[in-house]
């Protein structure tokens, strides 16, 4: 079934999504309770959900709506349940969005492509398990590094845009690899948490834009 065009009200909707996402970056700085900055955290990558649901109608547009649901619920575990949990909401949405990713795996990539993916994969791992000061919790981290980089590899050999969907995952990787650096030599640097933030919202929009845009040309997967 072909997807119907962006209506005035998901664009809306989109154009609310990246305002809350952008001005969660003034909340450290406002003396709001707990709560509110715990849903203020979610609510932009919720409405990008939101915004991937009105815009499905098969699979992959309702796969795509989980890979943003998973990713506010885990924004938002991070807060109330810590690192682990909101891991675990995290690493759900990787391993949706690489089913995805396969789905729409591109038939012959090219020998660069080939070895960014190959590369990226092993890189992000160990990187990730050699950043965290705190070396028990290591393997954990290269455990879940080991999904992401899986993810970002996927969604670059797929037939989504790279510069949309590719670039998108590449930020969500490079932003996940900053917290892990936080923990370990780029603690207390003021810069770093502004900068996951941005790298991990602007990637989360990019990756919605990309494959919703995709969906909606109506094409099949293979």
């Amino acid at each position: 079934m072909t997807a119907s065009p962006e209506t005035s009200n998901q664009k809306t909707l989109l154009a609310g999504a990246v305002l809350a996402g952008a001005s969660y970056l003034l909340s450290g700085h406002l003396p709001i309770p707990v709560e509110v900055g715990v849903l203020w955290k979610g609510s932009g990558v919720t409405l990008l959900a939101v915004y991937a649901a009105l815009r499905a109608r098969n699979l992959d547009g309702w796969l795509i709506c989980a890979v943003m649901a998973f990713g506010a619920l885990g924004d938002m575990l991070l807060e109330v349940a810590g690192l682990t949990t909101g891991a675990v909401a995290f690493l759900i949405g990787h391993l949706i969005a690489i089913v995805l990713y396969g789905r729409w795996r591109r038939p012959k990539p090219s020998l660069s492509q080939v070895l960014l993916a190959a590369v990226l994969v092993p890189a992000v791992t160990i990187t990730a398990y050699l950043l965290p000061a705190d070396r028990g919790g290591a393997r954990g981290v290269a455990f879940y590094a080991l999904f992401l980089s899986l993810m970002a590899a996927s969604a670059w050999l797929s037939r989504f845009p790279r510069r949309l969907v590719g670039a998108g995952a590449l930020a969500f990787a490079v932003s996940d690899l900053l917290i892990f650096a936080r923990t370990g030599p780029l603690s207390g640097q003021p810069w770093v948490s502004p900068a996951v933030w941005v790298l991990y919202f602007g990637g989360q929009a990019l990756i919605c834009v990309g494959v919703t845009q995709r969906l909606s040309r109506g094409e099949s997967p293979r």
